[in-house]
């Protein structure tokens, strides 16, 4: 499975890559790939739970997604601010949003080995948002803390060893916890 996983990470940054030399489309190349990417990390996440046969992470995944997605939207029809386009509802991204909520899933759920790439393909989605002038950085930002804390609402950790932010009511720090 790492293997497969190794090289699904080539190809899918060897295509990012590719998307982003194209040269005059560049910008709808970039938007075009990051709404794929959009997709494919939910459904990558999905496809983790069903390789490892997780269906409480699956349940977790669901939860995670639709708490995101209340939230984004709530925030978009309750805040009026027009995209740098001229759309309405840009405040916060969506597509950021659902890409980190996926991502925090699988690193709090699988570990950074897997967080990582998918932590890389969310920013990726998020600087294809700005890039394409569908969204202003505090609206991708914002998407990115809304899906990360969302995810870390009802997902729970599937390793042995772990290390994550902690906040408290007047601290904050990191937490190291350990199964035996």
């Amino acid at each position: 499975m790492k293997r497969f996983i190794r090289r699904a990470n080539i190809l899918f940054f060897s295509a990012l890559l590719s998307f982003t030399i194209v040269g005059e489309a560049k910008a709808d190349a970039v938007e075009t790939a990051g709404s794929i990417v959009q997709l494919l990390l939910p459904a990558g996440a999905a496809a983790l739970t069903y390789d490892r046969q997780d269906s409480d992470g699956f349940v977790q995944l669901a939860e995670s997604g639709l708490l995101t997605l209340g939230v984004t939207y709530g925030l978009k029809y309750a805040i009026p601010e027009t995209r740098p386009n001229g759309g309405k509802h840009s405040f916060p991204s969506g597509h950021t949003s659902t890409s980190f909520a996926a991502a925090e899933f699988i690193r709090a759920r699988y570990g950074a080995e897997y967080g990582i790439p998918a932590y890389l393909a969310a920013s990726f989605v998020g600087y294809s948002r700005v890039e394409a002038k569908e969204h202003y950085t505090r609206d991708v930002i914002t998407g990115a803390a809304v899906g990360i804390v969302s995810a870390n609402v009802f997902t729970t950790h599937n390793k042995n060893w772990n290390v994550r932010a902690e906040t408290g009511h007047s601290s904050y720090g990191i937490g190291i916890t350990a199964l035996f």
